[in-house]
């Protein structure tokens, strides 16, 4: 929080800085000033009203009370909120925003409590941009930002459209959860909805064209170009157990050859090397969704992941610029600092 102090000025001057009456009379308006606006609250023009100024008269006697240490502002930061390690890292990363979320010091934090706490800072980052945009992508599969959704509070924006960038991957379920998460996010900010519905991993690049092709899918696809923001979970290699389960089309042979081709991670299935850079594969020709260059070409790019598991993904993304916003645990934004 900011707060501001006013500093008393009434001792008398010593004999060889003497002022002069209206000198006096300057700091003491000054002060009165200072104190009505940043001690008893008032703003700016009722501080005019009660001293009989002009607003723009109170606008700079502010303005010299600042400058002559009348009035100093100081910043006091809460427990569990990390300002200053959200500032480095966005300027070691060159990155719009970072959100870093407090987790309890216990080692490494269950990848559950990781995403309850990422899911909830998400929820008020998106309520906080969304007003701000117009058409906003959300990569389909991710339990985080299901979490995120689950806790946002219904958000009054210029937001009109959310599209699915991702297809499902593989199993029923998993197409439920993607519809759900896309729909869910679009009710909550009275946006138009935009599903996907295909698998997020084909059979074979034959296959990938035909539905490319399909008048339903090229309507979802053909928007991606006119994204404001993407909001994406981000995935390590080898993937979670539970990943792995949720599709029927991501083989051990595709997870080792990605590994072979030197693949760490992944956002919306566009895996990319250590160093951030995208991977090519037979994989990535069998993918039903939104491109690697299509990704970084949208303005507002929030990435959303944490933990030890997926430390190097996390790094290898904000290496190749694969986001501008990071929202992440405080263990995973210290060691990116001593670890870029």
């Amino acid at each position: 929080m900011t707060y501001a102090t006013v500093r008393s000025l009434d001792q008398p001057a010593s004999p060889a800085h003497v002022m002069s009456s209206s000198d006096q009379d300057l700091l003491r308006l000054t002060t009165r000033a200072a104190r009505l606006y940043y001690e008893s609250g008032l703003s700016q023009s009722d501080v005019a009203s009660a001293l009989g100024l002009s607003q723009a008269r109170v606008s700079r006697l502010l303005k010299q009370a600042k400058e002559l240490g009348i009035v100093r502002i100081t910043v006091h930061v809460p427990d569990g909120v990390y300002a200053e390690l959200e500032e480095s890292l966005e300027r070691l990363y060159k990155l719009d925003q970072v959100a870093v979320v407090d987790l309890p010091d216990d080692g490494d934090a269950a990848e559950t409590a990781v995403m309850r706490g990422l899911a909830s800072t998400t929820a008020r980052l998106l309520e906080a941009m969304l007003p701000n945009c117009a058409h906003i992508g959300v990569s389909s599969w991710s339990e985080t930002l299901l979490l995120a959704v689950n806790v946002m509070r219904p958000t009054a924006s210029g937001l009109k459209t959310v599209s699915q960038l991702l297809g499902g991957l593989g199993r029923s379920s998993t197409q439920a959860s993607a519809t759900r998460l896309t729909e869910a996010l679009a009710r909550l900010t009275h946006a138009e909805p935009h599903m996907l519905m295909a698998p997020g991993v084909v059979a074979s690049e034959k296959l990938r064209k035909a539905l490319y092709e399909d008048p339903s899918c090229r309507d979802v696809l053909d928007r991606y170009d006119d994204l404001s923001a993407v909001l994406m979970g981000i995935g390590a290699l080898p993937p979670s157990r539970l990943f792995r389960e949720s599709s029927s089309l991501i083989t051990d042979d595709d997870i080792a050859a990605l590994e072979a081709a030197g693949a760490v991670g992944d956002v919306c299935m566009r895996f990319f090397d250590a160093k951030g850079k995208p991977v090519a594969s037979n994989f990535d020709k069998r993918v039903v969704g939104i491109g690697a260059d299509q990704i970084r070409a949208v303005r507002h790019r929030i990435g959303v992941a944490g933990g030890a598991r997926k430390f190097e993904a996390i790094r290898a993304v904000l290496r190749g610029r694969w986001v501008s916003t990071l929202v992440t645990d405080h263990a995973t934004a210290r060691r990116l600092l001593v670890e870029p």
